[in-house]
C-alpha cells in the first residue's frame, strides 16, 4: 500500500510538472495547473510559497475609501472586524457577507474604514490608524469621485496629476509598510443621472484612466466598475443603480459586491 501511495505521489509530480512547462510556453496557466492537480478551490491553494486567497495566517481584509465604501458604517465599533453595522450599508458589507460565509475555515477578519467624502491625501493623512495597523493582507481602495467632484463643488484645487501622483505615493507605501500585501484598486465610476451631468466629462475620464494606470504600475488587482456599470445601463435607467450618479442604491452595491468577489477572489456569486 505505501509503494503505490508513493508512485501515485510521483505521478502526481510528473503530471504537474509536464504541466508546469507547458504553461511557461503558454500551454496552460497557472489556474488551470492547480485544478487539475486537485487544487480546485484558489481559495486555499499555495503554489511556490505564494498564496491565492485567504488562509488563517493571512485572512485580514480591508476596504478603504470614501462615501461609497463608508455607506453610513459605525465609526464607534469599527475596531471589531465583521460587525455589520461597522461593515455600512454598502458593497463592502455584501462582499464581506459572501467572505466569511463561504470561507469560514480561514476565519477572515474583514474592516471598512472608508470616510465620507475623502480624497487620496485623506486617505494618507490617516493610513497609519486605518491601514497600516490592521495589517491587511488585503488592502481594497476605491476612490477619485471626490479628487474630482471637489474641484467644482468645494473649490478643491487638486488636478489629475495631484490624484495620481498622491495615489502612487500610498501605494508605494503600502507595499513597503506591508510587504505581501495584495493591493486591490477600484476604478472610479459615476452614472449620467442626479448630481452627474455633462460638466464633468471628459475630465471625470482622466481620473478613470488614472486608476488603471496606477493598477497596471503596481501589478494591483483591478475591479473596473465604470465598465461594469456601463453595461448595467444598456437595459436599466441609470438611477436604477445610482440615483445621484455617484452614490449605488441596493441594486448598484450588489452588483459592486459581486464585481470585487470576482476580480479579488475568483469567487461566483
Amino acid at each position: 500500500m505505501a509503494n503505490q501511495h508513493l508512485q501515485k505521489n510521483k505521478s502526481t509530480r510528473r503530471d504537474f510538472l509536464k504541466k508546469a512547462a507547458a504553461a511557461a510556453t503558454g500551454g496552460l496557466t497557472v489556474t488551470s495547473i492547480l485544478s487539475s492537480s486537485g487544487c480546485c478551490d484558489s481559495m486555499k491553494c499555495a503554489f511556490g510559497g505564494v498564496s491565492y486567497g485567504l488562509t488563517e495566517n493571512r485572512n485580514v481584509v480591508l476596504f478603504q475609501g470614501d462615501s461609497i465604501t463608508d455607506m453610513g458604517r459605525s465609526k464607534s465599533r469599527q475596531d471589531t472586524p465583521n460587525d455589520q453595522r461597522a461593515l455600512g450599508g454598502g458593497y463592502a458589507f455584501l462582499a464581506a457577507a459572501q467572505i466569511l460565509s463561504k470561507y469560514p475555515s480561514a476565519k477572515p477578519k474583514v474592516y471598512n474604514r472608508g470616510i465620507s467624502g475623502n480624497k487620496v491625501y485623506q486617505l494618507a493623512e490617516r493610513w497609519d490608524r486605518d491601514c497600516i495597523a490592521l495589517k491587511p493582507n488585503v488592502v481594497s481602495i476605491l476612490i477619485g469621485v471626490n479628487d474630482y467632484w471637489h474641484t467644482f463643488k468645494h473649490n478643491y484645487e487638486g488636478t489629475v496629476q495631484t490624484y495620481e501622483n498622491d495615489y502612487r505615493t500610498l501605494l508605494e507605501r503600502t507595499r513597503g509598510e506591508l510587504p505581501g500585501v495584495t493591493l486591490v484598486v477600484c476604478e472610479p465610476f459615476v452614472l449620467r443621472c442626479g448630481e452627474v451631468d455633462e460638466k464633468w466629462f471628459p475630465d471625470f475620464d482622466d481620473y478613470r484612466a488614472a486608476a488603471k494606470k496606477i493598477a497596471g504600475e503596481f501589478d494591483t488587482k483591478f475591479v473596473p466598475f465604470q465598465e461594469m456599470f456601463d453595461d448595467a445601463i444598456k437595459d436599466t435607467p441609470p438611477e436604477y443603480w445610482a440615483a445621484d450618479g455617484v452614490h449605488p442604491t441596493i441594486a448598484g452595491a450588489n452588483l459592486m459586491a459581486q464585481a470585487w468577489l470576482k476580480t479579488v477572489f475568483g469567487m461566483k456569486t
